[in-house]
């Protein structure tokens, strides 16, 4: 007997995303369950989405066909919104991932949630926050395109960021989800960051694996659970200072 794997619907507006993050889309979409549906929306007769073509043959995307009506009116956006809801009410789905960088997937973010279905966002950082706050989890399509990337682009230098801030985001989650001795499950600290920022990621910064974003830090230390047994549970806590009669 097999463990139940989340269906999900896969849901991407071809007018605000790239040809070039399907592969890494479709990766990150796999480690989170099976998508049952894969639907891309756009106005095919537009020249602007012919690189599409190939992408949709190759990895089996449904392309729904939506007229603009009216220049300067999105109306791939209410195609997507009305299938979105439609797909909800046969309560197939485990969850949903809706790839648009366009703030007008808000409300429908929320709605799906508001039934207790997991609402997985893609985009590029221009984003607006309020979609990004509407979905459980949010990845960045720059990430994505990276991941694409030939592994000789692997030593690139890493992203600039804030590191007193990152430091006190991710502090803030150890001591949320700590014991008594200040240890905290890795599991969990990743679980506590994401609700905190859907956006959180450690390819943000640089790094494949929230592990390895934390040690790169400098200010917290890690230990197994129980080494001989083989168990992969990591837990993490903040360094603590030695004292003077302390070696």
């Amino acid at each position: 007997m097999t463990d139940h794997q989340p269906r999900l619907a896969v849901l991407i507006d071809a007018d605000n995303s790239q040809p070039s993050i399907i592969e890494g889309l479709l990766d990150e979409i796999a480690a989170l369950g099976i998508a049952s549906v894969k639907r891309i929306y756009g106005d095919w007769t537009d020249t602007q989405l012919k690189s599409w073509k190939n992408v949709l043959l190759e990895h089996g995307l449904q392309p729904i066909q939506q007229f603009a009506y009216t220049t300067g009116k999105n109306a791939t956006d209410s195609a997507m919104i009305i299938d979105a809801m439609d797909l909800l009410y046969t309560k197939n789905f485990d969850g949903f991932c809706i790839a648009s960088s366009d703030s007008d997937f808000t409300r429908l973010a929320s709605r799906i949630r508001e039934s207790g279905i997991k609402v997985y966002g893609f985009g590029e950082q221009k984003t607006p926050k309020a979609f990004i706050g509407a979905c459980d989890k949010f990845i960045y399509t720059e990430n994505l395109r990276r991941a694409s990337l030939p592994s000789s682009s692997a030593a690139a230098p890493k992203i600039k960021y804030d590191q007193k801030a990152v430091v006190a985001l991710v502090r803030n989650a150890v001591e949320d989800t700590a014991n008594e001795a200040g240890w905290s499950y890795l599991g969990a600290v990743g679980q506590n960051l994401i609700n905190k920022s859907p956006e959180f990621d450690p390819r943000n910064y640089g790094y494949k694996k929230l592990g390895d974003l934390i040690e790169g830090l400098g200010e917290f230390e890690f230990k197994a659970s129980d080494p001989l047994s083989g168990s992969q549970s990591i837990y993490v806590r903040v360094k603590r200072k030695k004292r003077s009669y302390e070696k």
